[in-house]
Formats: structure tokens, C-alpha cells, sequence
């Protein structure tokens, strides 16, 4: 899951980062609205972790604004405001989630997996597809009841893949799921996780669109993995 945390208190923000980093998240962080701004148009995020007080801008202009250009990205406004009144202009303004300071990083985390949840169109948190399955939040993969050791990058890859069942996703678009804005990116380093996928998960898994990109397999019931 690639996570875009706008957060302009630095240790609050480190903490965030570290925790959910420790969970297998990545986390770009950004202090200002107008930071948040330029990194949703130039990279993927699966969802958005929103304070509210920044020191450009408030945190609901940039939310409404951004609902109204049609930026659908499941949104947690995580402030101190803690009225009922500010709840609900936050949920008014587009937000998908509302957490008051101070947290639990356990919490926020579970938070986070049922927006991306929801986004996805799935009632239930583990993924199945045939006899593949994985849990985002135990980050437990298994094929035909048996589990699978993935990497954490194998992992942001299947799972962008699962959550896009049927669709098309570019290089661009699964390496923004992988990495974060600011990791050194190696040419063939996505070439590299779909080889090892394919191997531990079978040569199915992951289908080749010659010129587009890449999508989901079928969920068959002979997945093997590849020798």
C-alpha cells in the first residue's frame, strides 16, 4: 500500500512513517497543502492521510478542492480538532475517515487497509483469487492453503494487482504501488519482482500486455509455483 502522509509536525509525522513503514506500508511525506498538491498529480497513492491544520493552507480547502477536480483517493483526516462540527464538515468535505489526535498507530493502520478495502469493492479483508490468497494486514500470502514467503516489494506488487483485478496497469503505475516518491529505482527492479512472483506464485499470475502493461491472471485452480 503507498500511503501519502501530509503532516507538517515532524515528529509526529516521523512516527507515522516508522510505524506504518514497520508494517510494510511505504509512506511519502509531505509538510503543506501545496506539496500534497504537486505529489498526487505526479505519483499513484492507494490512499491519503490528511492533517488538517498545515501552514499554507487548511487542510479541508485542499480536500474540497480535490474532490472537485475529481481525485477519488480514499481520504483520513488525522487532526486534534476533535468537535462534533468538525467531523462533520471533514466528512462533508470528501473525507472517507476521521482520527482524532493523539492515535494508535494500530488503529490508524487498520484504518487504512478497510479504505483501501472498501476502494477496491471488497467487504472482506483477505484477497482471494483462486487458490491464491493474501491478508494486507498480516501480509500473509497463501497458494492452495500452503504460505508463501513473499518480499515486501512481491507483496505491494501482488497486492496492486489484486485490488486491480482485470485492468491494464502500466510499469509507471505498478512501480508508484512499489516504491516510494524518493527510493532509487534500479531499470529492471519491476522486471525483477514479477520474475520472483511468477516463480513462488506460478507462471500465471502475473499476464504481459506487449505494449500496455501488465494485469492480474486467472484465477485458476492449478497454480503451481515455477520451477
Amino acid at each position: 500500500m503507498h500511503v501519502l502522509l501530509c503532516e507538517d509536525d515532524d515528529l509526529i509525522a516521523s512516527g507515522i512513517v516508522a510505524g506504518l513503514d514497520a508494517q510494510g506500508l511505504t509512506v511519502d511525506r509531505v509538510a503543506t497543502a501545496s506539496s500534497a498538491r504537486a505529489m498526487l498529480s505526479a505519483a499513484h497513492f492507494d490512499v491519503m492521510i490528511l492533517d488538517l491544520g498545515l501552514p499554507d493552507e487548511d487542510g479541508l480547502k485542499l480536500l474540497r478542492q480535490i474532490r472537485q477536480q475529481g481525485v477519488e483517493i480514499p481520504v483520513l483526516i488525522l487532526t486534534a480538532r476533535d468537535t462534533v462540527t468538525d467531523r462533520v464538515d471533514g466528512l462533508q468535505a470528501g473525507a472517507d475517515d476521521y482520527l482524532l489526535k493523539p492515535f494508535d498507530l494500530r488503529e490508524l493502520s487498520a484504518r487504512l487497509h478497510t479504505l483501501v478495502r472498501r476502494m477496491a469493492g471488497r467487504s472482506v479483508n483477505v484477497i482471494e483469487h483462486g487458490v491464491l490468497s493474501y491478508d494486507p494486514s498480516s501480509r500473509e500470502t497463501r497458494l492452495a492453503g500452503q504460505p508463501v514467503d513473499l518480499s515486501r516489494r512481491e507483496q505491494a506488487l501482488l497486492q496492486a494487482l489484486l485490488n486491480n483485478s482485470g485492468r491494464v496497469l502500466s510499469g509507471e503505475q505498478l512501480k508508484d504501488c512499489v516504491y516510494g516518491f524518493g527510493d532509487e529505482v534500479e531499470s529492471n527492479a519491476l522486471n525483477v519482482h514479477i520474475h520472483h512472483l511468477r516463480r513462488k506464485l506460478g507462471g500465471r499470475i502475473i499476464e504481459t500486455v506487449r505494449g500496455l502493461g501488465y494485469r492480474l491472471g486467472p484465477a485458476g485452480h492449478d497454480s503451481e509455483p515455477t520451477p
